[in-house]
């Protein structure tokens, strides 16, 4: 009996499975499907066209992710090539800007009330640099990709009293020898970009002071015997049109192909090498895009930088960028980092909208230093929120006395790219050097204009192009607590009727 009993149950086991394993129509009907397997194609295969397209558009938006994020690199790049066809390469060669740089000079947002000197080190090449910085400098070292090295003057090790920086390659594994300033670069390029202050002279700005500290700067390789380092040279690049711009075309993926290729495998992250792959640009292998490719390229590099306008047009639902509760003005890092970290992020649309139309992000020109670094509070708007344009006159009034131990500033630049509007006036730019007329409270009155206004004076003018936007920049360098607890605030700027 047992025996039977255990015989039945195994078989009613076996029917169970089986019912189990064949479910009714019924059932089958009602079983839910996997949600990707609806979601493509029932499970099948897409149509070879659309696979094809879909392709295409991944390959075009890693291109858009790519410009986005090289931008800082190819920004530098642009700067190195143009100074290098005008003045010549070389690390004992140093351009300086000895009479201001003005709208004859096409780089991002560029400064005309201080005295310019770039130049574009190798390390891959030379080995180690030993660069001799005179005393009074503002400025910077920084890899390709424009992260900060050191600041450079009184925000720097020298405190201002100059030095000797020694810049080593990456990954140096060699003798590092006692009584530098030493800092090893995460990329074999090293831009260094220095700043002298001008002094006053009869009524307007006097140069040659800035200029001769410029030219005590030294540079020369760590292991060179002195009887073979080439003697300095400082070419005069005032006065002559330099392109210093990055491509706007495919030159932009050549360029960016040969920068991976000099830079070791550790400049560049595992995932931004991956995201360069993908568009055919890895170390060392041919790039060899095939002409629809090329189409894709083109087609990214001349639509990222109208996204970088839009997110710049449309502003932040945040409001990080807004530098007053009750002004125009903006901060150019919208409160994060000169690395453009934000407190839990990296903000990288931030920082592509800052290297589309500027340069050299510092700790200086972010950190809340009293007397020393330097602010930039910058608007495209006028005190309603329309944006300015150049057909129109507008004011901006400054308070008295602006809180800058060194000098202020203001400047207008094209909103697409940062360069200065060329007009008939060269330097679109007012400052603190200038015999400027003050009104009776002591503010001062600075006027834009496609033609001087009747009675504003010309230290206080700066031209503008009708039909084009513009934005302004108020500088103070040595910026003091006044500025930082806002109890002096630009007034917003007024269009005029």
């Amino acid at each position: 009996m047992k025996r039977t009993a255990l015989r039945c149950t195994t078989a009613l086991t076996a029917l169970c499975l089986a019912l189990a394993a064949a479910p009714s129509a019924a059932q089958d009907a009602a079983a839910p499907m996997s949600p990707l397997v609806d979601q493509l194609n029932d499970g099948n295969w897409l149509d070879q066209d659309e696979a094809e397209a879909l392709r295409d558009e991944l390959f075009y938006q890693r291109a858009v992710h790519a410009y986005m994020t090289m931008l800082p690199a190819l920004n530098v790049i642009g700067m190195r090539d143009g100074s290098e066809a005008a003045f010549g390469a070389g690390y004992n060669v140093l351009p300086i800007w000895k009479d201001r740089m003005d709208s004859r000079t096409l780089v991002t947002t560029p400064n005309a009330d201080v005295i310019y000197s770039m130049n574009y080190l190798d390390l891959g090449e030379t080995g180690p640099l030993v660069v001799a910085a005179p005393p009074g400098v503002i400025g910077m070292f920084t890899d390709f990709f424009q992260r900060t090295i050191t600041d450079v003057g009184a925000i720097g090790p020298d405190r201002a009293r100059g030095g000797l920086y020694l810049l080593l390659p990456p990954n140096y594994d060699g003798h590092v020898p006692d009584g530098y300033f030493t800092f090893e670069s995460s990329t074999n390029n090293v831009f260094l970009f220095f700043r002298t202050v001008m002094e006053q002279g009869d009524g307007v700005p006097d140069p040659a002071p800035a200029v001769a500290r410029a030219e005590q700067t030294r540079i020369y390789p760590l292991w060179e015997e002195e009887k073979n380092i080439p003697p300095m040279e400082f070419p005069n690049a005032s006065g002559q049109r330099v392109y210093m711009m990055y491509p706007v075309d495919n030159d932009y993926w050549t360029k960016l192909k040969d920068f991976v290729d000099e830079e070791p495998v550790t400049a560049i992250t595992p995932e931004l090498r991956g995201v360069l792959a993908s568009i055919g640009i890895i170390k060392g292998e041919p790039f060899e895009p095939t002409e629809r490719e090329q189409e894709l390229l083109l087609r990214a590099v001349e639509t990222a930088p109208r996204m970088i306008l839009a997110t710049k047009q449309l502003g932040r639902d945040d409001e990080r960028n807004l530098y007053y509760d009750d002004r125009q003005y903006e901060r150019a890092w919208s409160g994060a980092t000169a690395e453009f970290m934000q407190e839990s992020y990296l903000d990288i649309d931030q920082r592509a909208g800052f290297f589309s139309y500027a340069y050299s992000s510092a700790p200086a020109m972010v950190m809340r230093t009293i007397g020393a670094g330097s602010k930039y509070p910058l608007t495209a708007r006028d005190a309603d929120g329309e944006f300015l344009s150049g057909e129109h006159t507008y004011r901006m009034r400054l308070p008295a006395d602006p809180p800058a131990a060194l000098f202020w500033a203001v400047t207008a630049y094209n909103i697409t790219d940062g360069t200065m509007p060329e007009t008939e006036q060269l330097l679109p730019s007012k400052n603190g050097y200038y015999d400027v007329d003050t009104n009776e409270d002591g503010s001062i009155d600075i006027w834009f204009a496609p033609e001087q206004p009747e009675g504003g004076a010309d230290t206080n003018f700066i031209q503008t192009i009708p039909g084009r936007n513009f934005m302004a920049a108020v500088r103070l360098y040595g910026a003091e607590i006044e500025f930082y607890d806002q109890t002096w605030k630009p007034d917003d700027i007024v269009k005029v009727e």
